[in-house]
């Protein structure tokens, strides 16, 4: 199969999603409809801001700040950490730098995360982690939904799962400041 091809067909003439280097995409963890957002750590909160809106027309809700109390992979913390999300799409979360902790930049000002809504949060970390991937973050909530922050060690790509519960309340939340 041509690598740059978008789809190929088995023996049977069934088509199949094409994915690197030509290979069926086959047992996904996380489905690409999920996907909800992009995070960005920034350094400079307000800039990043005015840069997004002027330049390509992004609107935002409120800031959601405070502390949040995470379980990291050696020890329980409270970290205070503050972020905004787009209310145009495709949806962005900017987050403000929190030192010393997983929230830092990411080098050149690179995506920090991809965010996916989660029907089972532990049971989806856990697969990504038998992938490899490295949980950095677990937290609850304020309605109790849980959140997991993963790393890829192979790229050093994150990935926030966030349960569906919570879906419900963001969108409303990001309709109000609409």
């Amino acid at each position: 199969m041509n690598f740059f091809a978008a789809v190929d067909l088995n023996d049977e003439g069934d088509t199949l999603e094409a994915t690197e280097y030509g290979q069926a995409a086959v047992g996904r963890v996380l489905k690409a409809q999920d996907q909800f957002h992009l995070g960005i750590v920034v350094e400079d909160f307000e800039t990043t801001l005015a840069e997004f809106s002027s330049l390509f027309g992004y609107k935002w809700c409120g800031e959601i700040s405070g502390p949040v109390p995470v379980t990291l992979p050696d020890a329980d913390a409270v970290v205070e950490l503050g972020c905004v999300f787009s209310t145009t799409t495709p949806r962005l979360e900017i987050v403000r730098r929190v030192p010393g902790t997983l929230w830092e930049p990411a080098a050149g000002g690179a995506v920090h995360h991809v965010g996916y809504w989660s029907d089972d949060v532990a049971a989806d970390a856990a697969e990504l982690e038998r992938h490899g991937f490295v949980r950095e973050a677990t937290r609850k909530g304020a309605d109790g939904a849980p959140f997991a922050f993963l790393r890829s060690p192979a790229s050093g790509y994150r990935v926030e799962l966030v349960s569906r519960v919570a879906q419900q309340s963001l969108e409303r939340f990001w309709g109000m400041s609409a």
